[in-house]
């Protein structure tokens, strides 16, 4: 698996590794169990800032593409190709998009939209929703 980041490209570092480890998950480049780089040989490889692999990795482990174990270091997970179908990042903007168009449909405003959307990120109910998920 060869990986690219083009550091004149409008799509963050990070997201690029993400794209790029999905696809070779996708194609069978990379196959379940199959080891990743450490972050830092990632890094060094790169020439990137180990936080930003570590960021990729992070949501690529979220997302249940590559697995942790530890010090072992990372593996692909083994229904990384399952997952890589759902892009969430899709699925959140589309939920968005549909229901900021139901609101306005019924009249609210964008001020209004965004005030309660701010206020439904910081209430302590939807923390709990989102923590627990």
């Amino acid at each position: 698996m060869e990986i690219c980041v083009d550091n004149d490209s409008p799509v963050p570092q990070y997201e690029q590794l993400i794209e790029q480890i999905k696809a070779a998950v996708s194609s069978g480049a990379l196959n379940a169990g199959d080891p990743l780089p450490s972050i830092r040989q990632l890094a060094n490889d790169l020439e990137l800032n180990n936080k930003t692999v570590a960021k990729a990795y992070r949501l690529l482990e979220r997302d249940r593409v590559i697995q942790t174990r530890g010090y072992r270091g990372s593996f692909v997970h083994p229904h990384a190709i399952d997952h890589c179908r759902f892009d969430l990042q899709a699925w959140i903007r589309g939920t968005l998009e549909t229901t900021i168009t139901e609101l306005r449909a019924r009249g609210a405003t964008d001020s209004e939209i965004r005030n309660w959307f701010s206020a439904c990120m910081k209430s302590p109910a939807t923390l709990k929703r989102s923590a627990a998920s």
